[in-house]
């Protein structure tokens, strides 16, 4: 079993109800990333359904995860023949942690798209570029954050957008990259909500990073991606009253748009004490 599988794994614990494990496999810091924490419900979400697509899921983030138990709880709101409905709450001992409303079908593979006014990001080859991270999660120095969601993917950012990266600031808040899972597991629309929350975000070739909480993340699922490798950009356009959006594109190797997202979040900030 790969790791996001393992760490996504729900069980039955009722009618409607299903028992997690967040993980400390996902951290930014001392929190768990916001994507990973939406993929757990998802997971509660299509075992209620019976295996289906997710086509939209909207999560509302209400406090930080932290790692340990989780219980997802999940009611379907309507089921069709086309779409079904539901909504989910993931609950740890200090409360609701994020609140989850989906429509969920079938998306069929190998569809071709009848209208497109975008393309993939033009990316260096991947053999070009070096990953983003080590790949190790060396202990942090004092005053960094330890992100352990490092080790799980293999990122390669385009030079020309990953500034920050070298210290440096301005040029525009957007990141284009290549991204896969570090172990080898294909992707799939079931890790579109962790994949949507994986890059850093964009505005860090403007502000000085931090943990930048997410406050509400919609996905779109598209297509069923084809390949190891997806294509990725994200764009911030505005940072104001302390908030930002981040809109995202997901690309697969044959050039299908997988997903489209979009994320309001905090701006960077200190992360919260345990």
């Amino acid at each position: 079993m790969h790791i996001f599988d393992e760490d996504t794994r729900v069980e039955r614990a009722g009618a409607g109800t299903w028992s997690a494990r967040i993980s400390d496999r996902w951290g930014i810091g001392l929190v768990p990333n916001g994507g990973y924490v939406m993929s757990v419900a998802m997971a509660a979400m299509r075992e209620e359904l019976g295996g289906l697509d997710p086509l939209t899921v909207t999560s509302h983030f209400l406090r930080p995860a932290s790692v340990g138990p989780a219980r997802v709880e999940v009611e379907v709101v309507k089921t069709g023949r086309r779409f079904s409905t539901v909504s989910a709450r993931l609950v740890q001992e200090a409360g609701e942690v994020l609140r989850l409303l989906g429509t969920w079908g079938r998306i069929e593979r190998g569809g071709k798209p009848v209208y497109g006014a975008g393309a993939p990001p033009e990316l260096p080859p991947r053999d070009s570029l070096a990953p983003a991270w080590s790949g190790s999660d060396e202990p942090a120095r004092e005053g960094e954050m330890r992100m352990t969601i490092r080790e799980r993917f293999d990122l390669r950012l385009d030079p020309a957008t990953s500034g920050f990266l070298r210290g440096e600031r301005g040029g525009a808040a957007e990141l284009r990259g290549w991204l896969r899972f570090a172990d080898g597991r294909a992707p799939d629309v079931h890790a579109l909500g962790l994949l949507a929350d994986a890059l850093p975000p964009p505005a860090f070739n403007l502000l000085d990073p931090g943990w930048v909480p997410t406050v509400e993340l919609t996905v779109h699922a598209r297509a069923h991606p084809v390949g190891e490798w997806l294509r990725c950009v994200f764009r911030t356009r505005f940072i104001q009253n302390g908030l930002l959006e981040e809109d995202g594109e997901i690309w697969d190797e044959s050039g299908s748009l997988v997903a489209l997202s979009r994320q309001m979040a905090a701006m960077p900030q200190a992360q919260p004490r345990r």
